[in-house]
């Protein structure tokens, strides 16, 4: 037998490595740590964060809370025990946390005072009826006091326990005014409330909680589905709640406007909305018509500052910065012109200044302004790349931030404002060995001329084993919302370093209706759903293939994906000639019709992006139906649709399903029966990437010719 030179076996595994042989595979994606945001003691020496992980070994999760020293980096566990929940500071040692069982109430809570230093020193402070969560502690005077939030029982404001509720014999729900059911559950007659506790006295721990939204209310916070402890904020002096509700005299179907509201924290008062749907500002314009969100106090206690939209019916509004102040109920609109849509504020320490989260560009930056007098050109950018998920401010100054990137999970930072200086206190791709190869995954920017001659922007992930002289295949990313935007952020479901790894160099536009590019190109795709975006999407493709900077892809072995509106997106190419470019599609929980669209929950969509109810103006809704289209259809075609999905009904995917079985395109469909409209579940997602991996490896590799027979090119 003859001997095989090193370089030649080299030259003959160097292929299996681009396309086998994944470094970042997605049981790495999954099974890594998962972090949450770090949150500092108050003298910034130390800061507690979560984090959780599963193994497909033993087929579990483990959670868990630390400290991390803010000094050195260093972590140490606080909390290995599931049952924890929550976790909140209460001074530089002591702590506040939920423990989610209760041996003394069937399905209650509890919560418990102990030393960060030692867990051992852990006092009960309350036992709970019912389980709560979004925990804040609350220091009036000596006593110690808490806000939680739980379902409640509209009639009497009790928080509700479902183990300890009366009985149900029937399963039947009627209803006689909208929703029905809201992203993936029927809704029920509960509502989400938040609650207090009587003030500590002694060692008496069995506290009965109180609604502070009272009984027979139709408020709710937080604000369903995906409200957290981000929908309510405490005064400094902890007399006072300020929360965020769906307005309670509109139909939440067909309206989106949000209210901030307040309330005495020692409850007996009917809430009242501190910007309600009349009041105006200096302008004269109507200041409340959209969705409010992020209210919270200054820590003189003088503002509350909140964003909010100024169109009801309008989720993809831009987000207007508002200051109220509490003494004279006045309120101010920060930063007019400034055309960035913020989803996240914190005050600085001296009340005098607002930090800002929001999407530019691609990249969840960080800015700063004073509050008063600023102008947008006052605004000031303190972090550029990647993305911001969490911002405390530490009595040194610095910060302290938790951020992300397509190429790490959350990790831990300070910021120097002054210096702009990034400090890094723990880095995932250095301490978690699952990360390991993403320290050579690139991520480029690229900018083309779209519809109308706008300016278009993406992202390219490049493989940590990328070698220009090679050709690389091509995963094209189609984004949801669609008013929204593929950005440097991490994500355990749409990943492109798992595709990069695998042996793709990945593709993702942001077109016309993405986030983050000012709000006229968000707006623009009103009424243009099969317009503006697929020119943007045609013209990406065109522009990869006629530069040279790009020689390195290979288009003739390229696939395109995408996921809710990047679903339709994916239905309605496979009708047009973009579709003829790919050797695959596959298409996540995506519209089949939009004549469909009233199967869906959340109407105020559709009829703001389709120009009106679909009675008014059936052709806009026609314009741009995939459905049309179907005689075209061509590539084979992955469908992957789920039956908890009640935004997009699983009928959408079986239909496209149906349809490609019936013209002979080769199609498969998969389906998760206890998935909504993303795959959450460990398992459920590694079978999900196993699942599209195949499918585009099996026609990128070793179906060329049956495809070009399937599309008529052969």
């Amino acid at each position: 037998m003859p001997s095989i030179s090193p370089s030649t076996l080299l030259a003959l595994l160097l292929p299996l490595s681009q396309t086998v042989m994944a470094r970042f595979t997605p049981r790495d994606l999954l099974s890594a740590p998962r972090r949450g945001e770090a949150v500092p003691n108050k003298a910034g020496t130390l800061a507690i964060f979560h984090s959780s992980t599963y193994s497909f070994d033993s087929h579990s999760k483990t959670s868990t809370w630390s400290l991390l020293n803010l000094d050195t980096g260093a972590t140490s566990v606080l909390f290995d025990d599931s049952a924890v929940q929550e976790v909140v500071w209460l001074n530089d040692d002591s702590i506040l946390y939920i423990n989610e069982t209760n041996p003394d109430v069937k399905g209650g809570s509890q919560l418990w005072l102990s030393n960060c230093h030692n867990t051992d020193t852990r006092k009960l402070f309350a036992s709970l009826n019912a389980p709560v969560s979004n925990l804040k502690p609350v220091v009036r005077g000596e006593h110690l006091n808490f806000v939680v939030s739980a379902l409640s029982t509209p009639s009497t404001g009790e928080a509700y326990n479902e183990k300890t509720a009366p009985k149900k014999y029937t399963s039947g729900l009627s209803y006689e005014s909208l929703f029905v059911r809201h992203w993936d559950s029927y809704v029920k007659p509960e509502r989400s409330s938040i609650f207090t506790g009587p003030e500590s006295h002694g060692d008496a721990v069995n506290k009965q909680l109180m609604s502070l939204l009272g009984s027979g209310t139709k408020l709710e916070t937080p604000v369903a589905p995906f409200g957290g402890a981000e929908d309510f904020t405490i005064s400094p002096d902890g007399d006072t709640v300020a929360f965020l509700s769906k307005s309670p005299d509109l139909n939440p179907a067909n309206n989106t406007q949000t209210l901030v509201y307040t309330v005495p924290f020692s409850g007996g008062s009917k809430p009242c909305p501190i910007n309600p749907p009349e009041k105006k500002d200096t302008d004269g314009n109507l200041i409340a018509q959209g969705a409010s969100s992020s209210p919270v106090y200054s820590p003189d206690g003088k503002y509350i500052a909140y964003l909010q939209m100024y169109q009801n019916g309008y989720e993809s509004d831009q987000n207007k910065i508002f200051l109220h102040e509490i003494s004279s109920s006045k309120t101010t609109l920060l930063l007019k012109d400034w055309d960035n849509s913020p989803s996240k504020l914190v005050w600085a320490p001296d009340s005098a200044a607002l930090y800002m989260v929001a999407e530019n560009n691609g990249r969840g930056k960080l800015f700063k302004t004073g509050i008063v007098g600023a102008t947008s050109g006052d605004v000031e950018e303190l972090i550029s790349e990647n993305s911001v998920n969490g911002v405390h401010i530490l009595p040194t100054g610095k910060l302290l931030i938790s951020k992300n990137s397509l190429t790490s999970s959350t990790g831990y930072f300070t910021l120097d404002p002054s210096s702009k200086t990034v400090t890094s206190l723990l880095s995932p791709v250095k301490v978690d060995k699952e990360l390991s190869s993403l320290e050579k995954v690139v991520v480029e920017d690229f900018s083309f001329k779209g519809a109308e001659d706008v300016e278009v922007h993406g992202l390219v992930t490049k493989p940590s084993n990328f070698d220009a002289k090679k050709k690389w295949k091509m995963a094209f990313f189609i984004h949801g919302g669609p008013q929204g935007a593929w950005t440097d952020s991490w994500s355990t479901r749409w990943n492109p370093a798992v595709f990069a790894e695998h042996g793709y160099v990945v593709v993702a536009v942001n077109p016309t209706g993405s986030t983050g590019y000012g709000q006229k190109f968000v707006d623009g795709i009103q009424g243009q759903w099969g317009g503006r975006p697929y020119i943007d999407l045609e013209k990406a493709f065109e522009y990869l293939e006629k530069s040279e900077k790009y020689n390195y892809i290979d288009f003739d072995n390229s696939v395109a994906l995408g996921a809710s509106y990047g679903g339709y997106m994916i239905n309605y190419i496979q009708g047009k000639p973009l579709g003829r470019k790919f050797k695959a599609l596959v298409c996540h929980d995506g519209v089949f019709s939009t004549l469909n669209q009233y199967s869906s929950e959340e109407l105020y969509f559709p009829q703001h992006d389709f120009e009106g109810k679909i009675w008014e103006n059936r052709a806009g809704y026609t314009k741009w139906d995939p459905a049309v289209l179907v005689k075209n259809w061509a590539t084979p075609q992955l469908v992957i649709h789920n039956e908890l999905d009640y935004r997009l009904p699983v009928s959408e995917g079986l239909a496209v399903f149906n349809i490609l079985q019936e013209l002979g395109v080769p199609s498969k469909f998969l389906t998760f029966p206890d998935e909504n409209h993303w795959v959450l579940k460990p398992e459920n997602s590694l079978f999900w990437h196993e699942t599209v991996l195949e499918w585009i490896d099996r026609w990128t590799e070793g179906k060329k010719e049956e495809v070009l027979r399937v599309q008529g090119e052969l």
